[in-house]
């Protein structure tokens, strides 16, 4: 954690072969949480992982699993990520008709629970629920791929959950997927995003997870310098 925002690296854009090795570099560099998106063929047009894998990333570290569904009617399929490790469970609001069920079954079952809002969805689909968020996942672009430019315009969405969260004294924390590197970093928390998912900015053949790692902090420093 740096200037109290917290960095979720996505295995999304991991080198699979070396997944345990690029996990555990992950860590030792200052990762707070590791993002794990799970993608069905049908909320989002690609097929990603599942509880197997979150399973054996849960034998690989101790760091909070953060589980994002890109998935239909999660609410079939919450206990067993809950079951295979997962520590934060995001669903779609897109996708899940019984919101406040599916919030309920995540703490019972003594797990934080978060909700994703798309590009294009208003803040008003999760208002009415955000006292009992745990989480609440900005996406800053459409779902389903890494590497995506992030789209500015979700910005002011930030900026207007941060209002809301502040304002009825909430503690839900306010999380941007999407195209984050050391460019859109600060940007999104000077939005008021305290956890940032990157992707390909931690993951790629330019540089290795230490020194990408090390970017993103730096950059995220300049922000508490007010720079």
């Amino acid at each position: 954690m740096i200037n109290g925002i917290k960095l979720a690296p996505s295995i999304l854009a991991a080198d699979l072969s070396r997944l345990g090795e690029q996990v555990r570099e992950a860590a030792a560099a200052g990762a707070d949480y590791i993002h794990i998106d799970v993608m069905d063929g049908r909320f989002v047009p690609v097929i990603s992982f599942g509880t197997p894998l979150v399973a054996a990333v849960r034998g690989i570290t101790d760091l909070t699993l953060d589980i994002h569904l890109m998935i239909e009617e999660p609410e079939r399929h919450i206990g067993a990520f809950m079951d295979a490790g997962g520590d934060i469970i995001n669903v779609h609001v897109e996708a899940c008709r019984h919101l406040n069920r599916v919030v309920q079954e995540v703490h019972a079952r003594g797990k934080r629970a978060g909700v994703c809002l798309n590009p294009a969805t208003p803040v008003a689909d999760v208002e009415e629920i955000l006292g009992e968020l745990d989480q609440v996942m900005v996406m800053a672009v459409n779902p389903g791929w890494s590497g995506q430019r992030f789209i500015p315009e979700v910005l002011p969405k930030v900026e207007h959950l941060r209002r809301l969260i502040d304002g009825a004294g909430l503690a839900a924390e306010i999380e941007v997927d999407g195209g984050i590197g050391p460019e859109m970093a600060p940007a999104a928390v000077r939005a008021g995003a305290c956890v940032l998912v990157a992707a390909s900015a931690v993951f790629n053949d330019r540089a290795s997870v230490t020194e990408n790692m090390a970017r993103l902090k730096q950059a995220l420093a300049k922000v508490g310098e007010g720079a």
